[in-house]
């Protein structure tokens, strides 16, 4: 996908592009979370509880490594 360019409108208002909608899944009426991380703008699609049932299938404990760097 290559990089592609809005513009704002007077509204503040964009339009995601057709290609970035389509592989996002994002329909019309699409609920979505706005965050700013150092100066990058993101927009996150929120799912309903249903949505997520078997996102974390067949992950076990044990795949998560034990580094107590991590915490």
């Amino acid at each position: 996908m290559q990089n592609q360019t809005v513009i704002v409108s007077p509204k503040y208002q964009v339009v995601i592009p057709r290609e970035i909608r389509e592989a996002g899944g994002i329909k019309p009426g699409s609920r979505m979370s706005v965050f700013e991380v150092n100066g990058v703008i993101q927009l996150v699609p929120v799912k309903s509880a249903p949505e997520y049932r078997g996102l974390l299938a067949g992950l076990s404990s044990t795949d998560i490594p034990s580094d107590p760097e991590r915490f």
